[in-house]
């Protein structure tokens, strides 16, 4: 046994080899004691290798899904080994001892999933290969459990933001390959080269799809085609020569989605918060969707907002329709919330991995669908996009009539038992369940018989999974059926009891045994029958599918905008960004729960007041006018309504979010050169298109570096990218900025002290902002009060000092802000020359020369 698992092992690689027991998934030796320690399970040993003793664990077949899944979120990627024939059929082949045959029939890792326990319903599951061929990158991902893929193209500098937008929870790429000088991360799967091929791919998919050229999916390129090539490569791994559900690809052409790079992403929270989790993230706040298919959908338009203004108005008009007629609104969501996810039940169908529930959920949501079909297709006044939808919804008559005529109502998960072939549809199959369905009670006319036939009323016929069926009479009454000519035949002898057989029994027993097993094997064959027609009609399935899902995101998104009050945006061409009351969705769901009111602000960008300067205390606001602005822009153009009064949305094609900044100790980085790497981005790639915010540029630095760093970028985005950009910052003197920057204007959050007291308004205001109320913020913050009154006389000295020197400025008009700075360090060296002038260098003896010298370094250091 131990050469056969070693064997496996070899072929299973780094997975965990899950190796078949009988009714158990074994592991042994290191991948006992990794998943002994990951699912807390008991490690033990069994038998000797090498001297030493096999380490032990084990998990139930039956209950293997959910060990599965908590591997998986462990990282761990899962090979399972099974018995591939019965321990008959081995007996058979060579003998009694001899062993069963088993073999690597799957592996289970993060981005080939299939199984409902397995699956976040909310959540897509992405698997993506990356390779990189004449100076382009081609992505190729797909999501197996609903069969979508898509294939793009890229330069080596995008595709950090190409992935960000993916998310896949598995991501494989050529051995030796290193990423496009990114940062493609060691947890990536790596494979054979020869996999790539562009002309394997392209052939791969012909084959797949079966069309003689891919002209109709559209016009892939090279780079695209060989990561496709690598990726179906890889899913024919895992599966050991079974495809899962694969659609046709999709081209992600450039340009049709605002682009969005990582950090971006990660500070605008848009599908999952800071701490990681979907709980704080834009889309748990906007997700109203009543289906795991829609809530998909959703996430996938929020990560991927359009820039094709027809399709925004498209969506828009469809939310706006569902928004108008409540009623309407409210039976289409009732009517989803029944809905099964149809398209991840279809992807396990395809695999090879489905249920008799699965074909049970494709027969149910296929009869929801054509409902929906009748129901909106008598509406007279449907949205272009619900027109185009509702042809999707039918179709399937044939499919479904055979389902519901094949199908008990409630199909079981497992049909090794039977029992989901419905009565009436196949006579054969229903005489066998009546052969075999009255087996107790041929069973016992026969016992009846026995007893009046032989006078022994202790006579009993029982059942064991060893013996079969066999007749028992206590061993005091054995004499009478000992006799030669009495029909019984002895079998075994136990303490108090005999055992016997008979021929009519046998004969009962066999009939019973073969009917069951024949109508196993009859249900067997219709299941077959059913997931074929199912696979036969898969694209069409997976197009309802779809339309089911952008329905359900559409009343999902029209049920938010009547709960929150929300304003249908309106998409222009024109290079502005007009919001009256807006809010930031997140925190304004957060102050609610506690019953508290957000305060809303307007925002007006246009060619000539493009780039506001906003200034205030912490904790005022400023960075959270800045998300709101940003995130109003993405929903609108992820078609959907926005929370504000009023907006009018000039296309955005790249938007960009540094607020805040964290440490990448991974990448050796600190927190002020990720700053300035995020800010190199934006200022490297913005356009006059695009739509910039910027929160406290250059404070991680000493103040002055800091301020100048700060002073240029402003000058860079109003000069040089020319894009509307909202620009927070803590440094005064920047509002100098407004007099020779024409498209500028300067505005803050309103802070006013009362009584000794800060009090925080989050209003925005037009003009600079008087102070910075720091030392108010601290002693909120419960920074000890000797501290806060130290530093307010720090403060204070420094003001004094810095309007003193005011008048030695001169000369510096071009930079007035450095003027005090210069003015410091001459007042130092002066005062350092004054020293040194009146000392007696003579007089010293070395001790105090030395510790002269080193109390003029620490006055240099202050």
């Amino acid at each position: 046994m131990m050469t056969q698992y070693l064997a496996l092992k070899q072929e299973a690689g780094d997975c965990l080899l899950f190796y078949r027991m009988g009714d158990f998934f074994e592991l042994f030796f290191d991948d006992a004691k990794i998943a002994a320690q990951v699912l807390d399970i008991a490690l033990t040993s069994r038998g000797e290798h090498g001297g030493q003793p096999i380490p032990m664990c084990g998990v139930p077949v039956h209950a293997a899904e959910g060990y599965l899944a908590r591997l998986i979120k462990a990282d761990c990627r899962v090979a399972i080994a099974e018995q591939i024939e019965s321990p008959e059929e081995a007996r058979k082949r060579g003998g009694s001892k001899t062993l069963v045959a088993r073999a690597i029939v799957r592996f289970v890792t993060a981005g080939t999933l299939t199984e409902e326990a397995l699956l976040e319903p909310r959540r897509a599951n992405l698997l993506a290969a990356v390779c990189e061929l004449r100076g382009l990158v081609g992505i190729a991902a797909c999501d197996i459990s609903t069969g979508r893929m898509e294939l793009e193209e890229c330069a080596a500098a995008g595709l950090p933001a190409a992935l960000a937008r993916i998310g896949a929870s598995e991501l494989v790429v050529p051995e030796g390959w290193d990423g496009a000088g990114t940062a493609i991360g060691d947890e990536a799967i790596r494979r054979p080269p020869h996999g790539f091929q562009s002309a394997q791919g392209e052939d791969r998919l012909k084959t797949l799809h079966a069309v003689a050229t891919l002209d109709g999916f559209g016009a892939f390129g090279r780079a695209a085609l060989a990561a496709a090539g690598g990726l179906i490569a890889y899913l024919e791994h895992v599966g050991r020569g079974r495809l899962p559900l694969l659609l046709p690809p999709v081209l992600r052409e450039p340009g049709l989605h605002m682009a969005m790079d990582e950090a971006t992403r990660a500070s605008l929270e848009i599908l999952s918060s800071s701490a990681g989790t979907r709980k704080g993230s834009l889309v748990d706040a906007i997700d109203r969707c009543v289906t795991g298919a829609g809530a998909r959908q959703l996430a996938e338009d929020l990560s991927a907002p359009l820039t094709d203004a027809g399709r925004i108005r498209e969506r828009l008009e469809l939310v706006s329709w569902l928004h108008d007629d409540p009623l309407l609104r409210g039976d289409l969501r009732g009517a989803l919330r029944s809905l099964p996810d149809i398209g991840r039940a279809l992807g396990r169908v395809v695999a090879g991995r489905g249920s008799p529930r699965d074909l049970g959920q494709l027969r149910d949501g296929l009869d929801c669908a054509w409902r929906l079909h009748h129901q909106l297709g008598q509406r007279s006044n449907l949205p272009a996009l619900a027109h185009r939808l509702v042809p999707d919804l039918a179709g399937h008559g044939a499919l479904l009539d055979h389902y519901a005529r094949a199908l008990v109502p409630s199909p079981p998960t497992e049909r090794s038992q039977g029992g989901y072939i419905a009565q009436g549809y196949d006579a054969a199959l229903d005489e066998l369940r009546r052969i075999s369905g009255n087996a107790r009670r041929a069973i016992a006319a026969l016992e009846a018989q026995y007893r009046d036939q032989t006078g022994i009323a202790a006579l009993k016929i029982r059942h064991n999974g060893v013996l079969g069926y066999f007749i028992e009479v206590p061993a005091r009454h054995a004499d009478r059926l000992m006799v030669a000519d009495s029909g019984f035949t002895h079998r075994q002898t136990m303490a108090g009891a005999v055992r016997f057989n008979a021929l009519a029994l046998h004969e009962e027993a066999s009939r019973i045994a073969e009917s069951g097993g024949h109508a196993l094997a009859a249900e067997e064959a219709h299941f077959e029958e059913l997931v074929g027609e199912a696979v036969r009609v898969s694209g069409a399935i997976a197009a309802t599918a779809a339309a089911l899902a952008r329905l359900d995101v559409a009343a999902g998104q029209a049920e938010r905008a009547a709960e929150g009050g929300w304003a249908l945006p309106r998409v222009v061409d024109e290079p502005c960004l007009a919001i009256e009351g807006g809010r930031h969705p997140v925190v304004e769901a957060a102050l609610s729960a506690r019953g508290e009111r957000f305060v809303t602000n307007d925002c007006s960008l246009s060619p000539n007041n493009r780039l506001w300067l906003v200034g205030g205390p912490n904790m005022g606001g400023k960075s959270t006018f800045l998300r709101q602005n940003a995130l109003i822009v993405l929903l609108a153009q992820a078609g959907g309504f926005v929370p504000a009064t009023s907006a009018t949305i000039g296309m955005v094609d790249r938007l960009f979010s540094r607020v805040g900044a964290s440490d990448n100790l991974a990448r050796g980085r600190s927190t002020f050169m990720v700053e300035m790497v995020e800010t190199a981005a934006i200022l490297s790639q913005a356009t006059e298109r695009s739509f910039v915010i910027l929160d406290e540029v250059g404070r991680g630095t000493s103040t002055y570096d800091g301020l100048a760093l700060a002073w240029a970028v402003v000058e860079a985005v109003h000069e040089v990218n020319r894009c509307r950009c909202l620009f927070a910052t803590h440094y005064h003197e920047l509002a100098r900025l407004a007099e020779t920057c024409s498209a500028l204007s300067l505005h803050h959050v309103r802070a006013r002290e009362w009584k000794g007291e800060l009090v925080l308004l989050h209003e925005l205001a037009e003009g600079p902002a008087d102070k910075s109320y720091g030392l108010a913020v601290a002693r909120l913050a419960g920074v000890p009060a000797p501290v806060v009154k130290r530093a307010r006389a720090v403060l204070d000295k420094l003001e004094k000092g810095r309007a003193a020197t005011g008048g030695l400025a001169a000369g510096l008009d071009d930079l007035p802000l450095f003027a005090a700075a210069l003015v410091a360090e001459e007042v130092q060296r002066d005062a350092v020359r004054e020293q040194l002038s009146a000392l007696e260098v003579d007089a010293l003896s070395p001790r105090e020369a030395l510790d002269l010298l080193y109390q003029l370094k620490r006055d240099a250091a202050v």
